[in-house]
């Protein structure tokens, strides 16, 4: 059973930043890639970021792009957003999902975690 359980979470001002973990268990995550996803009060949850676990290749949604900087530590097995600038637009509840592979769907999600940012 693959687990992802995210953290890191909080209320932060507006040019602040977060870093969230989303650490992995129940499988071996090496050929996986993770992404970050997001979703506002009703809004569709949209894609921010991801990693290919075992090249460290990472993509980005515009948005997000020289403020966000996904990572990760294979040893820990735990993926991290590190969000610079934050804007009140950020807010959102933020996930970790994982995949098989690029040609598959994301399959295991986390529970998410609350992101809220002041103006």
């Amino acid at each position: 059973q693959v687990q992802l359980v995210e953290s890191g979470g909080g209320l932060v001002q507006a040019g602040g930043s977060l870093r969230l973990s989303c650490a992995a268990s129940g499988r071996t995550f090496s050929n996986y890639a993770m992404g970050w996803f997001r979703q506002a009060p009703g809004k569709e949850r949209e894609f921010v970021g991801g990693i290919i676990w075992n090249s460290g290749n990472t993509h980005y949604t515009d948005s997000v792009k020289g403020r966000f900087t996904i990572s990760g530590d294979n040893a820990k097995n735990t993926v991290y957003l590190q969000m610079n600038s934050l804007k009140p637009e950020d807010t959102a509840v933020y996930y970790c999902a994982a995949r098989r592979s690029l040609l598959s769907a994301y399959a295991y999600w986390g529970q998410g975690t609350q992101v809220t940012v002041s103006s």
